[in-house]
């Protein structure tokens, strides 16, 4: 039996502090919160992606653990890099290109957990053919 998907997917980071990590957030990536359980330090944002929400739990230690990094497509990888550098967030290096396929910029947010923007080149990310 195959498994039968809804379509929507929720990821979820460690935050030490629900209150700093959604203002970030918002003002940083433009994410919106849905909610907010306190009795469960528990929050979801709806993201820049069709039915893909990000959760943050509290804890008391977050970030730079390892894991999945969760890489966002953008239109315009410079433009988003100046959103970041305008707002001081922290980032890897220069964005890295990857001739003909693909830029990418690895950045963090408060808990140093990493994220990454990634625009796609020369080809269609989605079906793998070149345009």
């Amino acid at each position: 039996m195959a498994i039968d998907y809804d379509g929507g997917l929720t990821c979820s980071c460690g935050v030490t502090s629900l209150d700093r990590s959604i203002a970030w957030y918002r003002d940083v990536l433009g994410f919106d919160l849905l909610y907010r359980l306190e009795q469960i330090a528990w929050c979801e944002l709806k993201t820049g992606v069709e039915r893909v929400n990000l959760g943050l739990s509290e804890v008391e230690e977050a970030g730079g653990k390892g894991g999945a990094t969760l890489t966002f497509g953008v239109t315009d990888i410079e433009a988003a890099k100046a959103e970041l550098d305008g707002k001081g967030v922290r980032q890897d290096g220069p964005i890295r290109d990857i001739p003909g396929m693909v830029r990418l910029l690895t950045f963090y947010d408060p808990d140093d957990n990493a994220f990454m923007f990634y625009q796609v080149l020369g080809h269609d990310h989605d079906t793998g053919q070149a345009t």
